[in-house]
């Protein structure tokens, strides 16, 4: 069974969270305190962490950036801030994904489901095909999910990586973003492009070596994304 752990102050959102998560065959811990939170967190026993962002002692970006520094777990923020910028900086900081209260929590359960299946398929342990994918100097091991540029390896998220072996995979081919969220979220694309612009300007910043000029990821205005070869 799949163990969640929600890092949620207010105690009434918490225990909602966990009867539906826990209906549906999950089993769920809940820590109020962001600094403990944060310690349960990086022990790394975890198959998926819901976020607060308000928390007492330690906010949810720092939490997420902790976790994210040692774990690619996939993190769901959950906040009642509702300003973009907001939702930019915790999918900076490496959320697989940011929710809005209020919310539905049959979306919740929706989405963690989603999310642990993806990063399931992703961390499977099976023999891969065809498992080197190599322009230039970038080198994509399917096999080992590892990513070197001229030989140097580039520490990406679950998420980041996804994104750059769909675009890799399929050299000038140009993306939507919509299309690109919806393959490798697998979720529902509306009012959610910000989510693929952010990940892309962090992927940039991993693999070229100017990103305000990039050579691998190109941007088609007013369209998406292409690999160019």
């Amino acid at each position: 069974m799949k163990s969640i752990l929600i890092i949620e102050d207010e105690r009434a959102i918490a225990e909602l969270e966990r009867d539906y998560l826990e209906s549906h065959g999950f089993i769920v811990h809940i820590e109020g305190r962001g600094d403990t939170g944060l310690q349960m967190a990086l022990e790394g026993k975890y198959d998926l962490i819901i976020l607060d962002v308000m928390l007492p002692k330690v906010d949810g970006y720092e939490i997420c950036r902790q976790i994210r520094s040692k774990y690619n777990t996939p993190v769901l923020m959950v906040t009642s801030k509702k300003e973009e910028i907001d939702k930019i900086r915790g999918l900076g900081l490496g959320a697989d994904d940011y929710i809005t209260k209020p919310f539905s929590p049959s979306e919740l359960v929706a989405r963690v489901k989603a999310h642990l299946a993806r990063y399931d398929r992703l961390t499977a342990d099976k023999p891969i095909l065809g498992q080197l994918v190599q322009i230039r100097g970038l080198l994509i091991d399917k096999q080992a999910r590892r990513v070197t540029i001229h030989d140097e390896e580039a520490m990406l998220t679950s998420k980041e990586y996804e994104l750059l072996l769909l675009l890799a995979s399929h050299p000038n081919r140009v993306f939507e973003k919509e299309e690109l969220f919806e393959r490798i979220w697998g979720l529902e694309s509306n009012g959610d492009a910000a989510t693929v612009t952010v990940h892309i300007r962090r992927l940039r910043e991993k693999i070229e070596h100017d990103p305000s000029k990039p050579q691998y990821i190109e941007t088609i205005w007013g369209v998406g994304y292409r690999f160019k070869v």
